[in-house]
């Protein structure tokens, strides 16, 4: 029950961490600055995770850093891509679109023989694929959609953080996973560095924002994490997958209360359906590519 309480809250502390990123943006802070911000304070909640658990590190094992690098690298676009797509549409239609993820890495699987396809997870990529035209709208010239751009962006940031799963999986046997996630989001942070938005910093602490800055770190760069890990550690992954769908549905409650975004029928409906088809084939999956995610953003 524990365990699942973890991951609950990790979900939820992911979707609030949306949300919040997108009154930052919409006070005019850039996506790329937001991303570095939530990223320096969770680098800082995890070298004090470090400091109090130091032992069995792994810090001298090769293997570990290289995958700790591409773990870094995957939650860095996870990040990025994840405030791109909710700049350019919604927190709502980014937190839906980033929770397709394993359903893409099913597609390269497929492509690469790494998977065997099966009817049942065909019918299940098709109905992502549905969800999708509905959810953003792309079928309607008219209408106001989601831009191509934010589409891209919300399924990147869902593939960026599958990268992460998968980097953090293969430095796990070597490492504490403290000492994988310094690693990784000191990568991170040099990897947004080049945006050119750190100089900002000064500008953000002395604005009235700075609670809501802090707050996204702590929330969606620290604590979350924390969290997930120590819940997916007691649980099964499919269990996990199920649990951290509450996560497109807290942030979606947060755009429509916090700030005034809505969604049409039609729209809720693709997410619906999303919502549910990813989370069917990732229970029934023995062995998914990634587990769901939380991401992040």
């Amino acid at each position: 029950m524990a365990s699942s309480a973890f991951v609950l809250l990790a979900a939820i502390c992911w979707g609030l961490s949306g949300g919040i990123g997108g009154l930052l943006i919409d006070n005019g802070w850039s996506p790329a600055f937001v991303s570095l911000v939530r990223g320096v304070i969770g680098l800082l909640m995890m070298m004090l995770w470090f400091i109090l658990r130091p032992t069995g590190n792994g810090l001298k094992s090769p293997r570990l850093w290289v995958w700790a690098v591409i773990a870094g690298l995957g939650v860095a676009g996870n990040f990025a891509f994840y405030f791109l797509s909710v700049a350019q549409g919604s927190v709502a239609v980014a937190a839906t679109l980033m929770y397709c993820a394993p359903v893409f890495v099913f597609l390269i699987s497929f492509a690469l023989n790494l998977e065997r396809p099966s009817r049942l997870k065909w019918v299940a990529i098709l109905l992502v694929m549905t969800g999708i035209v509905l959810l953003t709208g792309i079928y309607d010239s008219s209408g106001e959609k989601i831009s191509l751009i934010g589409i891209i962006a919300g399924l990147l940031a869902g593939l960026s953080y599958s990268l992460f799963i998968f980097g953090f999986k293969l430095a796990a046997p070597h490492g504490s996973p403290q000492t994988i996630l310094v690693i990784a989001f000191a990568t991170l942070v040099l990897a947004l560095s080049w945006s050119g938005t750190g100089g900002r910093f000064p500008d953000a602490v002395s604005s009235t924002d700075w609670p809501l800055f802090l707050t996204l770190g702590l929330l969606g760069g620290g604590l979350s994490f924390i969290l997930y890990l120590l819940g997916l550690s007691r649980s099964t992954p499919a269990l996990a997958s199920v649990i951290a769908m509450i996560e497109p549905v807290t942030a979606s409650l947060f755009g429509m209360l916090v700030l005034d975004e809505s969604l049409a029928g039609i729209q809720l409906l693709g997410m619906a359906l999303i919502l549910f088809t990813v989370t069917l084939l990732s229970v029934h999956s023995s062995d998914p590519p990634a587990p769901t995610r939380p991401p992040a953003g």
